[in-house]
Formats: C-alpha cells, structure tokens, sequence
C-alpha cells in the first residue's frame, strides 16, 4: 500500500474558514471475517473405533445372512462323521460309505467356501468403505484448504479496509474563495455565532489580516477570540459603549460633509420609514451647522448649535461653557432666515438635538492608541436598547465612510469587518457599509438574529455566501429551507450535537481595554504561538472538546436529515449550512463552526475537493474507481504558529 502525503494541511489566506465538514469517505468494514476451520477430533489410541464398528456391523449382517449355511454345513459335518462311523463299523459297505463321505464333504467344503467368501466380502466392503471416507476427508481437507485461502484474502482486504478506515481524515475544512465579497449568517444562538466567529477571526489573523467586530448583540461573543488573540502574542483593543465613548476616535478625521452624513443617520435609527428627502433634510440642516462650527467640530458643539437653532433652552450657558461663541450663534440664527420662522427647521433641529445627545461625549478624552490587528466595539447590555442602537448606527455608518475615503486593497478580506447583530441596524445603513466594502475589498461577515423583510431583501444579494444556523422562529425556517432546496440530505456529526447539549451558555461581557492605554503592555511569550494550543487552552470550546475522549473525537457516528423547516429549527449549536456559488452550480454544505475541531488528529485544513485533487495528481493510480482518496490522506494537520504569515 503506497503512503501518498498531499500538501493540503496548510492554511490559505485566499480561504474565509467557516467550519468542518465531518465526512467519512471510507465506511466501517464491520468485524474481521471468521476463520473456517473443522471440528478438532481427538486421535484414537489402539484400532480405529469407526473401523472396528463398521467390521461389527457388517460382521453381525453377515452372520444373520450365513446361519442357514453353517447349520447345512453342521449337518453336512454330522452326517460325514456318521457315515464314516457306519462304515467302520460294518454297517454300510465301502463303496457306498466312500460316494456318501464325498458327497457330504464337498457339500461342507463348498459351504465352508461360501462361509470363506463371505467373511472376504465384509473385510472388502470395510475397506472399501474406508477409502470413500479417505476420499472425502481429503475432499473436504482441500475444501479447507481453498476456503482457508479464500479467508485469507478476505481477511487482508478486511485488513486494508480496516486500516484506511482508521487513518481516514473525518473532518474537512469548509471555505469560500476570498472572491466572496460577504458572509451572510442567518439565524443562530449567542454560542453558536461565539464559535464562529472565533473560528472566522482566528484564521484571518493567523494568515496575517486585521479584524474589526461590531458586536451589536450584547452577548459577548467575541470573549473567546480576544483571549485568543492575548495568547497568540496580540493586543486587542476593545471599546465598551457608552462607557469608552469619549476614548472613541471614530469619524474624527472625516470631512463635514461626511460627518454630516453619519450623523443625519444617526438621528434616523429611530424611524426605519425615513425616506430619503427627510435623510437629505437632516443632511442640510447638520450640513450648514458644520460649516458654521469649522472644521474638527465635537457633537457637543453641533448639539449646542442645534438648540440654538431650535430655540431650545438659553444659548448663554453654551457660550458660557465655551461650546459656542458669539459669532456662531448670531450665524445660525440666520441660516434658515431671520428668527428662525421655518416651524419644519426647529422641530428637526429639536428632534437632532435630542438624538445627538448621546453622543456627545464622543471622542472628548481620545488619547493615541496603540497598532492592533484586532478592534472590537462592542455595546453594554446595561445601558439602554434605543441608545445602542443609536452607538451601533453611528459606529456602521463611520466605518462606512472610512472605507470609502480608502483605496482599494489588492489583498482580498486583508481587513475583516464583523457585525453582530446587523439586523438591529437599519437597511439603508447595511446597503451603504456592503457597497463600500464591496468596493475597498474589505470582508464583511453580517450575523441576523431573525430573517426580517429588510433582512430577506439583502440576503445573498451579490456574490455573497449564505450561512444558515438555528432558526427558532418557524417562519424564519421555511425561508430558509426554501433558499437552501429540501432535495439536499447532509450528514451531522453525533459529536456535534455533544458538544452543543454540553456547552454552558455565554457569560458576563467585555472588558474594555482602552482604558489602560497608557499602562505597560504584557509581555507574552513568543514560544506560546501555537494556533492549536491556544484555542485548547483560552477557548471556552477547546475546554469542552478536551473533555472528550480520543476516541469519540477520532470516529463516531453520524445521521443524516433533510433541509426541512423543522430539522433546521433543531440544528445543534454550532452547525453552519453553507451555501455559495461556484462555476460548477451552487453549493451546499453542513459544517461545524466549533474552533476546537481544528485540535483535533482527523483535522485537515484542506476542502474535501482540494484534498482528492492534490492526491490523484501525486498518485493518478489512487482511489477505488470512485474518485475517493487512497487509505492514506496525509498526516494530521501540522501544530500552527500564530506569527507565521505576519507581515
């Protein structure tokens, strides 16, 4: 059996990682083949016992068919010994006694001949019958024999199939070529997008990229992978809202018109149903009052500038806090025309004044932040709904911007974004950040709760995958399997459905690490960049996976379902059904986003596709006729360095 050992356990940065798929191309071959072999007969000690009863048998036949010849033969015996008494004592003349003793005499010699033959005739059938049983007991010697042979074959095919069923890869990188321009996640629980996007983030940063996360769900999923990231040698910033929000520099370098624009959506959180002459009213009004400000203004100062424009409360208090001076507020007193006569102008300033008041300690303490490849902006479940969605609005629409003013990367998802929650912002927002991560070539994976109207309109739209994960609402799972096809059958992992009946929910949230900025940065040991070690030892899924016996994670068993509404409402924790397109039609496929599987010995960081190319071009005699990889599929992914692909 040739070993053949394809390169395929390498990581690729040209690949956005989104699980593993559990496949076994070679099926349990079942016990070994039983042994032929006869009844063991323990060897006669003196004559042969079946000789000697087949001898007594025919003896005691023969003796039944001869009585009548020897009792003829007794009287023939008699009367010879009667005769010659007579004639030696003179009763019968000698000639007569001599005719009568030859004639009774040959009468018992012919019997005791018939006796003679007869006795031969059962010692020949004894024999004969001993020969037949020779003949057969060599029959059936050379029936084992040929039926040993044939065991022998059997059992090393049963040998081979055992032995590539135990090497057998079970577990096959899930991935989509980097000219995806979006992820789409649908559905989903707070353990299950933790593991994926632990999994998503470590890859990237592993093949040298950056990683920006939004999380908009407060359920801070991104816990595992910032641990992750502290243990592969990275220091990742993470900014708790609001309570870091005079720290957040975000937006401060944009131009007015732009800052303008961030803020006119802001202010729109609030009313999905704005149409875009109201967004383009607000736009105006924010617009005149930036130029009134100057460049660099704070919301603090646009806030002041809106009550004067609305003629809320005493302008004197802003002047006297320095928010404004003199000369911008007789200006914006005349924006719109003397005293302000326009009602539609003062209840819009009022309504932005109100709205952008949660902002205002925006970027008022920024200090100088460190490089990072990982930035998380996460918001406090402590502090009002209406004001995250209001933080989490901001901060899209920023990044929006700022990917716009940036030129177009030559490196495909070198920078991730990652939003969680992304059915809490509003669809025009969502439109604008996918065109202007489109354009940059920047990743941009979307995570939804529920599959809203707003949702459905931008699912998949564009070369875009689509992941769907637990769908509890029923509505939600109908749409779901109707965009994925109830003709596909996936298989799903027994250890899947483990580890997600075993695994405790998410706790506690984020702590920000903006705040000790100016401390000294930990010192990290540079020996302890083991990707795999890592995600065992800082990930709340390598600690659950580590509980399992080796071999529950090698084999195990698997059941296969149909895309049915139902089944995808009962999907286990971390199940992803993948679905891209790709030349040869539209793909689906069931993976597990758990990052500890890739700790596992039957790991391979190859797709199943790359992996039976790579070893028919090494071997073109591999596979079974198939396409199926040889027994061998190479070794276990190799222990991974989290500094390798680094810039």
């Amino acid at each position: 059996m040739t070993d053949v050992h394809p390169e395929h356990a390498q990581l690729q940065a040209d690949r956005i990682y989104l699980g593993w798929q559990y496949i076994l191309l070679h099926p349990d071959p079942g016990p070994p083949p039983k042994r032929p072999s006869p009844v063991e007969e323990e060897p006669p000690e003196g004559p042969d016992p079946v000789r000697q009863e087949l001898l007594r048998r025919e003896r005691l036949q023969e003796d039944m068919l001869n009585r009548p010849v020897r009792f003829l033969r007794l009287v023939m015996l008699a009367l010879t010994v009667v005769i010659l008494a007579a004639a030696l004592a003179g009763y019968l003349a000698w000639p007569f006694a001599l005719v009568a003793l030859v004639a009774a005499g040959g009468v018992a010699a012919i019997l005791s001949y018939a006796l003679l033959q007869g006795d031969r005739a059962v010692k020949y059938r004894v024999l004969e019958q001993q020969a037949r049983d020779e003949r057969q007991r060599r029959e059936r010697d050379k029936d084992l024999f040929r039926a040993q042979e044939e065991h022998a074959q059997r059992y090393r095919e049963w040998q081979e199939s055992k032995e590539r069923y135990d090497r057998q890869l079970t577990w096959y990188a899930v991935a989509v070529p980097d000219e995806i321009d979006r992820i789409d996640v649908a559905g989903g629980t707070l353990p299950g997008w933790s593991a994926l996007v632990t999994l998503l983030g470590a890859t990237r940063l592993y093949s040298g990229g950056h990683l920006t996360v939004l999380d908009l769900s407060e359920g801070a999923i991104a816990k595992d992978l910032i641990e992750l990231a502290r243990k592969g040698g990275d220091d990742p910033l993470v900014w708790v809202l609001p309570v870091d929000l005079p720290k957040l520099d975000l937006g401060a370098t944009l131009k007015p018109e732009a800052f303008a624009d961030v803020l006119a959506h802001v202010v729109s959180v609030s009313e999905e149903q704005r149409s875009t002459r109201d967004l383009s009213f607000d736009n105006a009004i924010l617009e005149r009052v930036l130029e009134v400000l100057g460049e660099n203004a704070t919301i603090s100062q646009v806030t002041a500038a809106l009550r004067a424009l609305a003629q809320v409360g005493d302008p004197r208090d802003d002047l006297r806090f320095g928010l404004i001076t003199a000369t911008q507020l007789e200006r914006i007193g005349t924006l719109f025309g003397r005293g302000v006569s326009d009602r539609v102008v003062i209840e819009r300033a009022w309504a932005l004044e109100s709205q952008l008041r949660k902002l205002e300690t925006l970027g008022t303490e920024a200090v100088r932040l460190p490089p990072a490849r990982l930035r998380v902006v996460s918001m406090d479940r402590q502090a009002g709904v209406f004001g995250n969605r209001v933080l989490g609005t901001y901060v899209a629409t920023a990044l929006t911007h700022i990917l716009r003013q940036s030129p177009s990367s030559d490196r495909p998802w070198y920078h991730t974004i990652i939003v969680a929650g992304a059915d809490k912002l509003r669809g025009d927002v969502l439109d604008r950040l996918m065109d202007a991560c489109e354009t940059s070539r920047t990743g941009l994976v979307l995570t939804y709760r529920s599959l809203t109207p707003t949702v459905r309109e931008r699912l998949g739209r564009g070369h875009a995958a689509v992941a769907f994960m637990r769908l509890g609402n029923a509505e939600d799972a109908r749409v779901a399997s109707e965009h994925v096809g109830t003709e596909h059958r996936l298989e799903l992992a027994q250890l899947t459905e483990t580890i997600s009946e075993s695994l405790p929910g998410l706790d506690g949230g984020y702590t920000s690490t903006i705040s000790q900025v100016e401390d000294d940065r930990e010192e990290h040991d540079g020996d302890r960049a083991d990707l795999a070690e890592d995600i065992t030892e800082s990930t709340e899924w390598g600690r659950t996976a580590d509980k399992i016996s080796e071999k529950e994670r090698v084999l195990q068993r698997s059941r296969e379902f149909l895309v049915e509404p139902h089944q995808l409402q009962q999907l286990p924790t971390t199940s992803v059904i993948v679905t891209d397109a790709t030349a040869d039609g539209r793909r689906v496929r069931l993976a597990d986003a758990n990052p500890a599987i890739l700790t596992f010995p039957k790991t391979t960081l190859g797709e199943l596709e790359d992996v039976r190319e790579a070893v028919l071009a090494l071997d073109p005699r591999a596979g079974d006729g198939n396409g199926e990889p040889p027994p061998n599929l190479g070794p276990p992914p190799p222990r991974l360095d989290w500094r390798k692909g680094r810039q």
